[in-house]
């Protein structure tokens, strides 16, 4: 399992519902990041979403029954921002969903990630109980994790399956696949939904 580097504001790591642990300062202090929160209205994308189902495995759901994998809708996307650079977050006006709901704002051109790839990452988290951006690795540096061992919350081990190389992706989690009733750190409620925007920087 790959150790976090000091100045990780959060790791996203499994163990007891949480997937987000502090690693040397507060989440807050590395989490305050300067992306604009945007407007839903504002949100609208023609990048194609992510197949809106796909089984997950007992090991990524704590279930044996297929996790179903919805589509965020089109208003309630992110922008797409630029590759390489920090996106700007948004999170959708209204009643949060109650599956993962993910879309491919940038589609990647690279290799598809699978269950035992060691993914390299960028990503930014906002809350729907906040809504603004509370965590972001572009402050600091890249994250890897190895996709599908259980290091990550659930929403993440089946949300980034099948992202590619050079794509960024946005996934809305829902608490039961996220940190559940914990609040791992500032800006992020029990029973909170996530949004995160990831970008697939490289496997292996």
């Amino acid at each position: 399992m790959p150790r976090l580097r000091p100045a990780a504001a959060i790791a996203l790591l499994a163990g007891l519902g949480l997937g987000l642990t502090a690693c040397g300062g507060s989440p807050s202090a590395a989490g305050t990041t300067s992306v604009p929160a945007g407007s839903a209205a504002t949100t609208t994308t023609s990048a194609p979403a992510a197949s809106s189902t796909t089984a997950a495995s007992a090991a990524t759901t704590g279930t044996s029954a297929p996790l179903t994998i919805g589509t965020i809708p089109a208003a309630d996307r992110s922008p797409a921002g630029k590759p390489g650079h920090q996106p700007t977050v948004v999170v959708p006006a209204g009643k949060p969903p109650t599956r993962l709901e993910v879309a491919d704002l940038i589609p990647g051109t690279g290799a598809v990630a699978k269950n035992g790839d060691l993914a390299t990452v960028q990503y930014v988290l906002a809350t729907y109980s906040s809504h603004k951006v509370v965590q972001s690795s572009w402050t600091s540096h890249p994250f890897q994790f190895t996709l599908g061992a259980g290091q990550v919350i659930p929403g993440w081990d089946a949300g980034v399956v099948g992202m590619k190389v050079g794509g960024r992706r946005e996934l809305i989690i829902p608490p039961a696949l996220g940190y559940k009733s914990q609040s791992p750190g500032p800006g992020i409620a029990a029973n909170d939904t996530l949004v995160f925007v990831v970008d697939l920087l490289k496997l292996g």
